[in-house]
């Protein structure tokens, strides 16, 4: 297969763990003989620096002319702690999710063995965890109208969704569930928000053409404690842009690592592939950020084009890593290991994947894996 796909590393440690990523694909092309093709292009606040957009026009035509986006971090603490800041780099994100009509956040949360000490939450609870979150992205608070009074004393944001944003993202989340465990959570806040009642209403009729999915409601802060509590009782999640961006970060607490989780962005005709993760500026340039989430993402894009062989390739190289300790010091705090031989570890175990024969355990313990 023939890809191209636009590289946008962002901010911080982006265009570190994005880096990690594209070396996994291109094991992927080695090993299953594929063609991808990949162009860079700025965003964030390093677009800002240099081209004084968050979201540079030659940046947003690259990803239009492209058939997947794979994004690394966006943010800057300098426009974090500034709040008469007029441009920020978010922006640059809410805007290429508009301008390319991603509508459909997908963010997998699922427990690792290996690591399910690492969680601050017991075994008993989170062992078996497996659910997906389908947020809404175009629509809602982030989107709304925005006021501001002349003495900057009273604000607004309004959040507003149409029948039409709901069903086409519904849909989605009731297929994901059919091919699941066929059960879907809608949450909402349908006690206070009129939007909310308006998810409900068309999330309730649209259910009827799903008769084997079982529906169900939960207002969202029922459901940010059920999340704690039980996580195994879900299976795919439903709801809104701002319910959505709190609790899947609050779903990766569940597998002890914001650095493992993973995102894809989809649209009608386009599509964007991202960790969850922020840019994590403390760590720029030290080797230590997880690349994992990132290659996970590459994986995502795999299986958005039905290259489900090669994701499942991915997939194994980093279950390998976990395994073997190849891990970043998040994961394991005496770990002598650093972004790029994470990166390198699971990209050339999916070169050669038969088995543990290419792994050498005496030279893993030091630091150093030998591929043969």
């Amino acid at each position: 297969m023939n890809l191209n796909i636009a590289l946008l590393p962002g901010d911080g440690i982006g265009p570190e763990v994005l880096a990690q990523a594209v070396k996994c694909l291109q094991a992927v092309e080695e090993t299953f003989n594929h063609n991808f093709i990949y162009k860079e292009a700025l965003v964030g606040a390093i677009a800002i620096d240099k081209k004084g957009s968050p979201l540079p026009d030659n940046t947003l035509n690259l990803c239009k002319e492209s058939d997947a986006v794979l994004f690394g971090a966006i943010g800057d603490p300098k426009y974090d702690n500034n709040p008469n800041a007029t441009v920020r780099p978010e922006q640059g994100l809410l805007k290429l999710r508009k301008a390319l009509g991603l509508y459909t956040n997908i963010r997998p949360v699922k427990v690792f063995p290996t690591l399910i000490e690492n969680s601050p939450l017991k075994k008993e609870i989170i062992s078996g965890t497996d659910f997906t979150i389908y947020r809404e992205l175009t629509g809602g608070i982030y989107f709304g109208e925005k006021k501001i009074n002349k003495e900057g004393t009273i604000a607004s944001d309004l959040c507003e969704y149409s029948e039409k944003e709901i069903s086409r993202i519904a849909h989605l989340a009731f297929k994901a569930a059919k091919n699941r465990r066929n059960k879907l959570t809608l949450v909402d806040k349908a006690n206070v928000l009129e939007s909310s009642r308006l998810w409900r209403k068309v999330v309730a009729k649209i259910g009827e053409s799903y008769p084997e999915v079982k529906l169900e409601y939960l207002f969202v802060d029922n459901a940010a404690m059920q999340i704690i509590l039980n996580p195994k009782q879900f299976d795919v999640i439903l709801t809104e842009n701002m319910f959505g961006d709190i609790i899947s970060d609050e779903g990766s607490v569940i597998g002890g690592s914001i650095g493992l989780l993973a995102s894809a962005s989809i649209g009608d005709e386009n599509a964007l592939f991202e960790p969850i993760h922020g840019s994590y500026p403390q760590a720029k340039g030290k080797d230590i950020a997880n690349p994992i989430a990132s290659i996970l993402s590459a994986a995502m894009l795999l299986e958005h084009f039905k290259l489900f062989e090669e994701a499942m390739a991915v997939r194994e190289a980093v279950d390998k890593s976990l395994k073997k300790g190849v891990v970043t010091p998040d994961l394991e705090t005496k770990s002598q290991y650093g972004t790029n031989q994470v990166g390198d570890f699971i990209a050339e175990n999916i070169v050669d994947s038969e088995d543990d024969f290419n792994m050498n355990d005496e030279n893993i313990d030091l630091g150093k894996s030998t591929i043969i």
